[in-house]
C-alpha cells in the first residue's frame, strides 16, 4: 500500500482482460485507493496475433469489480492506440469525469507475424507490432501530458526482456520494446523540469495470453510443446519459475508512488534474474 496513490487517477492501457498484466496493475492502483480507467480496444477483433483483446463487456466487468471492492471511481474506455481519433475520443471521455491523470502506465501492446526471422518477416506485419508498442506508447503519451497538471506525476511504460536481448523469430516485437526503452529515457530527460518522472518495466517470463502464445509459437518454431517450452525457460531462470502479472504490477505502483521519487529514465528487469548484464 503506497498511501500517496490514494485519491490519484491512474490510466491503464491494454487492462481490459482480466489475464493480463494491465489488469494487475490496475487493481493494484485500486487497492492503494487510486480511481483506474480501464482502457482496451473493446470492441473487434477480438485477437490481435493470436492474442485475446479486451472487449468492452469484460472492461465494464472489470471497471465496476473494482470501483465496488476497493471504493474508488473508475472508467472502462475503448481505446485503439494506433488512432490518434481513438485516443482524443478516450481523453475527452477522461476529461468528462476525472480533474486529470496523475499516473499513465502504457501496456498496450501485441507481437504480429511471428515467428518470422527478420529477412522473412512480413512488412505490414512488422509495421503495425512497431505502431501498437511504439508509436501507440508516444501517441498516448503526447495526448495524457496536459491532463498531468498536479505534479509530481508518472509515466510508466511496459517494454520487455525482448527490448534487451534478442527473442527467436521475434523481431519486431524485440525492436518495437527496445524503441519504448529509448523513448522513456528520452522523455524522462525532457520531463525531468516538469516533475514528471518516466520509467519502464521489462517483464522477463510472465504467465499472460501473450506469453501463453509465445510459447505456442516457439513451439511450432522448434517441433515441440507448449509444455515442454515453459519448463525449458523456468530452467533458464535463477528462480526457477515463471513469473506472474501481479509481480510486475508491484513494481508498477511503486514507480507511480513517491517511494520512487528520485528515480526515472530507468528500464528496471522483472524477471527472476534471467537478465543480469550491467
Amino acid at each position: 500500500m503506497y498511501r500517496d496513490l490514494k485519491g490519484k487517477t491512474a490510466l491503464v492501457t491494454g487492462s481490459g482482460k482480466r489475464s493480463g498484466i494491465g489488469f494487475a496493475i490496475a487493481e493494484k492502483m485500486a487497492s492503494c485507493g487510486s480511481n483506474v480507467i480501464i482502457a482496451d480496444l473493446g470492441k473487434g477483433p477480438e485477437s490481435i496475433g493470436g492474442v485475446k483483446m479486451g472487449m468492452h463487456q469484460e472492461m465494464e466487468s472489470i471497471a465496476s469489480g473494482l470501483a465496488k471492492k476497493f471504493g474508488v471511481k473508475t472508467l472502462a474506455v475503448d481505446l485503439d492506440v494506433t488512432s490518434n481519433d481513438s485516443i482524443q475520443q478516450m481523453i475527452q471521455r477522461v476529461k468528462e469525469q476525472f480533474e486529470g491523470i496523475d499516473a499513465l502506465f502504457n501496456n498496450a501492446g501485441a507481437s504480429i507475424g511471428a515467428p518470422s526471422p527478420a529477412h522473412m518477416y512480413s512488412e505490414e506485419a512488422w509495421m503495425k507490432t512497431i505502431d501498437v508498442n511504439l508509436h501507440g506508447t508516444f501517441r498516448v503519451s503526447k495526448a495524457v501530458l496536459p491532463l498531468m497538471t498536479v505534479k509530481p506525476a508518472a509515466i510508466v511504460n511496459i517494454a520487455s526482456k525482448a527490448g534487451k536481448t534478442p527473442p527467436l523469430a521475434n523481431g519486431a516485437y524485440a525492436v518495437a520494446k527496445a524503441g519504448v526503452i529509448m523513448l522513456t529515457k528520452v522523455m524522462a530527460l525532457e520531463l525531468a523540469n516538469q516533475s514528471i518522472r518516466v520509467n519502464a518495466i521489462c517483464p522477463g517470463i510472465i504467465m499472460t495470453d501473450l506469453q501463453v502464445y509465445r510459447f505456442e509459437m516457439e513451439a511450432r518454431f522448434l517441433k515441440s510443446t507448449v509444455e515442454d517450452r515453459e519448463k525449458e525457460w523456468a530452467k533458464t531462470i535463477p528462480q526457477g519459475k515463471i513469473g506472474s502479472p501481479a509481480e510486475v504490477a508491484d513494481l508498477a505502483a511503486y514507480l507511480a508512488s513517491g517511494e520512487s521519487s528520485y528515480i526515472t529514465g530507468q528500464a528496471i528487469n522483472v524477471c527472476g534474474g534471467l537478465l543480469m548484464a550491467l
